[in-house]
């Protein structure tokens, strides 16, 4: 069973965490249900960047990336190679270590 490990992150996940997932699980949804606050304002459509996520570890275990997905990334801010959105990423077989940006691009938030 491989885990899904955030790094801290100031806001959005002081502690960082270690959790359980299942090959398929969402990555957003999975950290959603477990306490990590990833933002997410199109409420997982695809639309936005606000849930844009660094792949430390793990990345190549990831199914591709879809065309829809790649041109939102070209707009994130702090944009990497090993970057994915987190509404789009389904966890592989392999452990994933997740960095989440200490920006993102949002025009309107919802927690603020």
């Amino acid at each position: 069973m491989p885990q899904v490990i955030f790094l801290p992150h100031e806001q959005r996940c002081p502690e960082g965490a270690v959790i359980e997932a299942e090959p398929g699980d969402n990555l957003i949804e999975l950290a959603l249900e477990n306490g990590v606050d990833i933002e997410h304002a199109c409420e997982m459509a695809c639309a936005c960047t606000t849930c844009h996520v660094i792949l430390r570890e793990g990345f190549d275990s990831l199914e591709e990336s879809e065309e829809t997905e790649d041109d939102l990334l070209d707009k994130a801010w702090g944009l990497e190679p090993d970057s994915r959105l987190g509404c789009q990423t389904q966890v592989g077989e392999e452990d994933l270590v997740i960095e989440i940006p200490k920006y993102t691009i949002n025009q309107v938030s919802e927690s603020q």
